[in-house]
């Protein structure tokens, strides 16, 4: 296959989405809401931003990207499955499948094609954001490069995993109705599998880290995970693959079935064999670090570390602990085992007097406390490992609160940005 065909197949994927009315109605909610979000981000952050102990400590990835950026985390759940289905729905119910494959761009060539028109797609998308961003600096706000490209950057994985597994749906499924309601079902099975997992170990916890929405919140948290990276990227190309597989009319069922297989177990084994243990603390305030000292004696520690969480998942404490102290000691020490008793039951009014207590064991040696505090934590288990306690110093992050108004943005956003787009789609459909 030339490079020329290759483009040629890109180009007609990218006219048919960019002139579609499906992409057309994506790209009129995407402002307004971008713009709801971003409006309601900063006039809280403004009421924040009073003088007090919580203004010194104010983050605009919290405050103010975090939540403007959540329109599309609703976008890409409800509304971008369509769009991709409808590129690979419209060829199957019109038979022009049947004459792509005649042609000499091969199907998982297409497939890629029309990935590719797929991401274009999410750069438009992303005007509203880019826009967001521009106006927050030009109210004289802070924003971290670092943070901003993690953020972006999970989004973007959400973004292409939906789209790939929307193809895939597509291409096993006969019809877009179908095709979409198994999307938004594996959605909210994600959902539940999430939820069911909170405060739970083994494989059910080990599971939950990859749905879509815990994933994407370890970017929210200004955490770069490598496995979080890649296992979107493994599940999309295997998603794909698995597409090309029903897509590829000229093959028997049986040869289709050991394609998927194959795509599945490949995909399997190369998910298993990422690293867990490889992550960067990208937040402009290092949220998910101990301090540098800590973190020298932890790394010393060889013994595996054992920690056992009387806590019901429903417990606020046991959020507490695993958000702030679990996911620190997971990234710094070498080994460690978290085990929850209560796991699969809620013991909120159980009579039970272990209940509240987390202990702590490095070989033989075991000490017992009711603390999630970090720093409290840290002494337990420094104490417990035979090590010297450090000297810990005061937060060096500044914090930056901010009271401004949103000027401008009702304007871009309700008014300039859903003008432009219909103007957009009338010249596309007139061309």
């Amino acid at each position: 296959m030339r490079s020329s065909e290759f483009g040629a197949v890109v180009r007609k994927d990218c006219r048919e989405l960019f002139g579609s009315t499906s992409f057309a109605l994506l790209l009129l909610v995407a402002g307004p809401l971008a713009g709801m979000s971003f409006i309601a981000a900063v006039h809280a952050y403004a009421e924040a931003s009073a003088p007090g102990a919580l203004a010194s400590a104010l983050s605009p990835l919290d405050g103010v990207l975090v939540p403007a950026f959540g329109a599309y985390d609703l976008l890409i759940t409800f509304l971008v499955p369509f769009v991709a289905i409808r590129l690979v729905a419209t060829e199957k119910q019109s038979g022009a499948l049947a004459l792509l494959l005649q042609s000499p761009v091969r199907i998982t060539s297409q497939l890629a094609a029309k990935f590719i028109a797929l991401l274009a797609a999410w750069a438009v998308c992303l005007v509203p954001a880019a826009m967001m961003l521009v106006l927050w600096c030009g109210y004289g706000g802070h924003v971290s490069f670092a943070e901003t490209a993690n953020l972006l950057l999970g989004h973007t994985l959400r973004y292409a995993v939906t789209c790939s597994l929307a193809i895939a749906a597509a291409s096993m499924l006969n019809g877009a109705a179908s095709a979409a309601i198994a999307v938004l079902s594996f959605t909210i099975g994600t959902w539940a599998l999430d939820f069911f997992a909170t405060g739970r170990g083994g494989w059910i916890a080990t599971a939950a880290q990859y749905t879509p929405s815990a994933m994407l919140r370890q970017f929210e948290r200004g955490l770069l995970r490598l496995d979080v990276v890649l296992v979107p990227v493994v599940a999309s190309i295997v998603l794909l693959v698995i597409a090309a597989a029903f897509l590829d009319l000229r093959v028997s069922a049986r040869a289709r079935a050991l394609r998927v297989a194959v795509a599945i177990a490949i995909g399997a084994l190369a998910i298993t064999a990422i690293p867990t243990n490889r992550s960067a603390d990208v937040s402009e305030d290092r949220r998910n670090s101990f301090s540098p000292a800590d973190e020298r004696l932890l790394r010393s520690i060889e013994t595996p570390l054992t920690i056992r969480v009387h806590l019901a998942a429903e417990d606020p404490r046991a959020n507490d602990y695993e958000r702030n102290v679990l996911t620190k000691l997971r990234r710094t020490l070498r080994e460690l085992r978290v085990e929850y008793p209560y796991a699969g039951r809620s013991a909120l009014f159980e009579n039970d007097e272990r209940y509240g207590t987390i202990i702590y064991r490095i070989g033989s040696k075991e000490t017992v406390s009711r603390s999630t505090t970090e720093e409290i934590v840290l002494d337990d288990v420094e104490t417990l490992a035979g090590l010297t306690l450090p000297q810990r110093g005061e937060a060096s992050y500044p914090g930056y609160p901010l009271n401004a108004s949103p000027r401008g943005a009702a304007t871009f956003f309700y008014v300039v940005w859903p003008l432009l787009v219909m103007a957009s789609w009338l010249l596309q459909r007139r061309r």
